[in-house]
């Protein structure tokens, strides 16, 4: 059975992880001095080209860990449009300038500082275009990143679900997230410890953050605008979020926190946790109770840091018996999707990132990365699960995707 120090140990390998080698564009020149590599992000799998903007945020709480400060955050919004423009940069320049100190910092990765365009790899989204209405009010969902990890690492999932017509939140958790860059270049770095008691506030934090959040949607849905420095919103961004069809979804400790804030909050209808174990820090109560709304678990195969036995991470495997427990007592719709062959990291943007560094990085630091599950199928099968999960649930689209095993994605198999 995982102890809290296994979790601890799990979790600091997930942040490891995070500062490995993640660029060299497919068709780009081997990496010099004078020519940085560079990552290509796929295309969108939607029928709509997305706009994205920041908001940055300010609560009246106290930051649970620097309680002289006022909680703030960063998010992006993503959503919707009918027309690209500029495509937004991965990376702000403050984030990329740490991501790039943290990998050149890791002996394993090898790299020497600026080997990675960090800042010029883009995102397949535009910034700050004018939303488009043709089709009504869009549902939203938001996004909680891993323990240790930035927001900017998921913009692959959150982009894409966007491309299906959602207004996607992606939240960076401050003092949680590696690394966050507010308005004006001010940059604060993480203060994250693997330790249990830092776990169970982080977790109270991402669901208050969760909650702050949506609070400030309905603000901004009524033409009010939150962010803190009064910057100018997309056109036609207030008014065109549908916030009685709120999803929620996260990754690692994130895919914990989204299921804690359904639970604490009726206003999100459905949930998906990609791999976090729901009994970090703390055990949750949604674990203790379930939701009476839909929620879905998804696994990766994994090795337990303190005996080296290989473990698939579902409701049946007892490494984590928080899964098991949380399917006990979850009497709504659930499903358990497991993806074979894929690691922990495989639900970031590493996914996509380490393969296309194949001939820069070890066999085994590719494995550790994000496991032997073929990196396109992985990526599309995401894809696809994520958006019906919610057209589903949030737009009451009927699909066939949840009713068995599919053979359009071999990797990928439900666990009753």
């Amino acid at each position: 059975m995982i102890t809290l120090r296994s979790c601890a140990l799990t979790l600091t390998a997930a942040m490891a992880a995070t500062v490995l080698l993640t660029a060299c564009g497919q068709d780009a020149p081997e990496p010099t001095s004078t020519t940085p590599a560079r990552i290509t992000l796929p295309p969108l799998s939607g029928r709509y080209p997305v706009g994205t903007t920041d908001l940055h945020l300010v609560d009246t709480r106290q930051d649970p860990w620097h309680p002289a400060d006022k909680r703030e955050l960063m998010v992006t919004v993503t959503y919707p449009v009918q027309r690209t423009g500029e495509r937004a940069a991965w990376m702000s320049p403050g984030v990329a300038a740490a991501v790039d100190q943290l990998a050149a910092s890791s002996p394993e990765n090898g790299l020497k500082p600026g080997t990675i365009d960090w800042a010029g790899t883009k995102r397949q989204a535009s910034i700050s275009t004018e939303v488009d209405r043709t089709g009504g009010a869009w549902p939203v969902v938001l996004f909680s990143h891993g323990f240790g990890v930035e927001r900017e690492l998921n913009s692959v999932r959150t982009d894409d679900l966007a491309s299906h017509g959602y207004v996607v939140v992606s939240i960076s958790h401050t003092y949680d997230a590696s690394v966050v860059e507010f308005p004006g270049g001010r940059v604060v770095t993480s203060d994250a410890r693997p330790d249990p008691a830092y776990l169970a506030t982080s977790v109270d934090a991402r669901v208050a953050d969760a909650r702050f959040v949506l609070d400030q949607l309905t603000r901004l849905n009524k033409g009010e605008n939150p962010d803190a420095e009064n910057r100018t919103l997309p056109t036609g961004l207030p008014g065109t979020l549908d916030l009685s069809k709120v999803g929620m979804f996260g990754h690692s400790l994130g895919g914990y926190a989204a299921g804690e804030t359904m639970y604490q909050d009726q206003r999100i209808g459905a949930g998906i946790n990609l791999d976090g174990g729901m009994s970090v820090g703390k055990v949750g109560e949604v674990v203790r109770h379930g939701v009476d709304r839909p929620f879905m678990l998804v696994g990766a195969d994994g090795v337990n840091p303190e005996t080296g036995r290989e473990f698939e991470h579902s409701h049946v495997d007892d490494l984590d018996p928080s899964w098991h427990q949380f399917w006990t007592n979850q009497h709504a719709w659930k499903r358990d999707l497991h993806f074979d062959g894929a690691a922990h990291m495989s639900f970031t943007d590493l996914q996509v990132a380490v393969p296309q560094c194949a001939s820069l990085l070890t066999e085994q630091t590719r494995q550790r990365a994000v496991g032997t599950i073929h990196p396109a199928r992985s990526v599309s099968a995401q894809q696809d699960y994520i958006a019906a999960f919610f057209d589903l649930h949030l737009k009451h689209l009927a699909t066939d995707l949840f009713d068995g095993n599919n053979p359009r994605y071999p990797d990928t198999r439900f666990i009753p």
